[in-house]
């Protein structure tokens, strides 16, 4: 096949899925959705074909232009984009992709700040799968966008279920944006600052953190950890979405409490 303008299989980051287990996992949770689907880098096809044969309506993101011309002849019912997932709306209801493991990042960065879908399956590195479920601790990724989206690992794909075979094994990662937020989406911007200053502030566990970094008093400090039922010197990536949630409360109470108090 001839290489596309934006490079070969190495830079495209390109490690077509072959495992049948994890195709077969995929097909079962894309058809616990409803309504037409958004495949990000189609590849090869061997996800496509498992999508297309739902018969619900399935557009294919590629970026190899020369990969997707091949797709739109074996898949005619498919529509079939070329182009790049980042630079793509996501405005289906389900997203679904074996991802470049050295974009990883970016397209969740992307996805987590598009509103146009509801339901995302992700093929991830193993590790970035694990810790965007809770699996071992959260990162800060997740903490910033867990009072919307719910993370969920649903298996592990060995690495020879590639080609080409990868250095480490991959993921299946789905994403659901929650019909009840923990929070508005007015506080989106706000909150994610806070839970950035959590992450990379100084201070001991999360006490220490509020005081030392947020500048919260030592009274409020404990009293936000109480609320929020979890050890003053907790650290950060053991907090569960809901935690998060009463500790940013109980914060954002206090300076309201303090506001009024110096009127």
């Amino acid at each position: 096949m001839p290489r596309s303008r934006h490079g070969g299989r190495h830079e495209l980051g390109q490690n077509f899925l072959t495992h049948r287990p994890t195709l077969d996992t995929i097909s079962s949770l894309v058809t616990a959705t409803d309504g037409p689907i958004l495949e990000l880098g189609a590849g090869d096809g061997a996800l496509t074909r498992v999508l297309a044969s739902s018969g619900r309506a399935l557009t294919a993101i590629e970026i190899d232009e020369h990969r997707a011309r091949r797709l739109s002849r074996a898949f005619p019912e498919v529509t079939v984009i070329a182009d790049d997932a980042l630079r793509r709306r996501l405005d289906a209801p389900v997203v679904v992709g074996n991802i470049p493991f050295h974009l990883t990042t970016p397209i969740l960065r992307h996805l987590l700040t598009d509103p146009g879908w509801q339901h995302a399956v992700l093929v991830t590195q193993w590790e970035v799968a694990r810790k965007r479920a809770g699996v071992g601790g959260r990162t800060m990724m997740t903490a910033q966008t867990a009072p919307w989206f719910d993370f969920a690992l649903h298996g592990r794909v060995p690495n020879w279920g590639f080609d080409p075979r990868p250095s480490v094994d991959g993921g299946i990662l789905a994403i659901t944006r929650r019909a009840s937020p923990l929070l508005p989406e007015a506080e989106r911007r706000s909150y994610e600052s806070f839970v950035r200053t959590m992450f990379t502030g100084r201070g001991h566990g999360l006490a220490g953190i509020l005081r030392v970094s947020v500048g919260a008093s030592a009274a409020t400090a404990r009293g936000a950890c109480r609320r929020a039922e979890v050890a003053p010197d907790a650290l950060p990536r053991e907090l569960t979405p809901r935690q998060w949630t009463e500790l940013w409360r109980a914060l954002r109470e206090c300076r309201r409490t303090r506001q009024e108090r110096t009127r």
